[in-house]
């Protein structure tokens, strides 16, 4: 259980605490925090299953990539997006339920603002042979509100904005992030369930450990 609505124990922010307030956890502002204040998990994970509720902000007051925007980033690497996705045109690859920067949805499950959203990853890192070559790329299966908006789809490499992404070898567990976006999304409900080697071997080079 990453957060059961009670503390921040298993989290460390970049700057100060996110606020807790009738079991519901809500990014507070950069004019609060100073600046970008990402929250990152004190474990560190690898292929994973993971359970996250979230709510943007009602009434809304900005659009596009500036409303309700956060993000899953599964080894600080790769990002799943958060954004208020109702009614809020922007770009298709960085709407709510997109692999950032490369997979649009498959299709828009996104709740009004103001109502509780449920996301429902599984996350497969990606493999990397001796010589840092990659062996397999990481993976994501997700559903929002109950509705598949990704089907074990491969990521390009490393979450980057307007840029090809790329991977870089790196260890096999890194900490799960939730993004800052300067915008006051809430969460509750957080919770991953890592996943065994035998949960993805058939998919997996004999040497691809």
């Amino acid at each position: 259980m990453l957060f059961d609505g009670r503390s921040l124990d298993a989290w460390k922010p970049d700057r100060i605490a996110w606020p807790i307030d009738n079991g519901i956890l809500t990014i507070p502002s950069r004019a609060a925090s100073g600046g970008e204040n990402n929250l990152v998990s004190k474990q560190s994970f690898g292929d994973v299953q993971m359970h996250l509720e979230f709510r943007s902000p009602n009434p809304p007051t900005k659009t596009s990539q500036d409303r309700g925007n956060s993000g899953i980033w599964f080894m600080q690497r790769y990002e799943l997006q958060i954004l208020d996705g109702s009614q809020n045109p922007t770009y298709a690859d960085g709407t709510v339920g997109a692999v950032y920067g490369w997979k649009p949805p498959l299709v828009n499950a996104a709740r009004r603002p103001g109502e509780w959203q449920t996301y429902d990853v599984v996350f497969e890192r990606p493999r990397f042979a001796a010589d840092g070559s990659l062996l397999r790329p990481a993976y994501v299966t997700a559903l929002l509100n109950g509705v598949l908006v990704q089907n074990h789809q491969a990521m390009l490499g490393t979450t980057i904005w307007r840029k090809v992404a790329s991977y870089t070898a790196h260890a096999d567990a890194a900490p799960i992030q939730l993004q800052d976006h300067d915008s006051p999304v809430s969460f509750r409900n957080i919770w991953v369930r890592p996943l065994p080697e035998a949960a993805i071997a058939q998919d997996l080079k004999k040497d691809g450990k």
